[in-house]
């Protein structure tokens, strides 16, 4: 495995949570052999998986859709109000699509199938963790099913270009930095951006301009 240098003492906190013991033990086994990731807790319910999270405030939560007192998207929306830095990745069944858009309402940064490669959980694991956002074409698509051009035509040249920011992964104080602006300036850009592109979240926003080519102009 090649190693990123800048988490050669600073390997990704982890949380994961499911309600099998068989897949818990698979997938940490296989999280725990990577130089950079920790499991540091493991949860089997919705509110387990709140407590450890307050608890250990893990950067990566990979988080089972189905929970016994639950789904993993309401425990992910309760999670993230208290903890918005760490990244949410939430696993779902073979060829699944429910939940997608909650999901990213909720703001979690991923949607992968638990069933497929480990290898992708894990790199998914490690991009998230950078500030990427995890979503196949597939599910693009059932999230955004109509092209609405004139979302797109709505957006200021400079809501364009804090979205291309924005898609990078940026926060707001790191675009605010790059674009040498206010913070609260910030703020209000992209909040302007989320009410034209009619999105509840900065990953809704992401999924909406690249489906109506908004990026491939950024």
């Amino acid at each position: 495995m090649t190693q990123d240098p800048l988490r050669a003492y600073t390997p990704i906190r982890l949380l994961f949570v499911d309600d099998h013991g068989m897949v818990t033990d698979t997938f940490c086994r296989a999280l725990d052999r990577e130089d950079d990731i920790t499991v540091i807790a493991t949860a089997a319910t919705a509110g387990d998986a709140y407590d450890a999270a307050l608890a250990h405030q893990p950067d990566v939560i990979l988080m089972d859709y189905v929970l016994p007192d639950g789904n993993g998207v309401t425990a992910a929306a309760r999670i993230l109000a208290e903890l918005p830095d760490s990244k949410v990745i939430l696993l779902t069944g073979s060829g699944a699509g429910h939940g997608l858009r909650a999901a990213v309402t909720a703001g979690c940064v991923g949607y992968l199938d638990k069933t497929g490669s480990l290898d992708k959980v894990i790199s998914a694991v490690r991009a998230v963790a950078s500030g990427a956002v995890i979503m196949s074409r597939e599910d693009l698509t059932r999230l955004i099913p109509d092209p609405a051009d004139s979302r797109a035509r709505a957006l200021t040249t400079r809501e364009r270009e804090i979205l291309g920011l924005v898609a990078d992964g940026l926060p707001n104080l790191a675009i605010a930095e790059h674009l040498t602006l206010n913070v609260t300036t910030v703020r209000k850009h992209v909040q302007n951006m989320l009410t034209k592109l009619h999105a509840h979240s900065r990953l809704e926003a992401v999924a909406v301009a690249r489906r109506i080519g908004v990026l491939d102009a950024v």
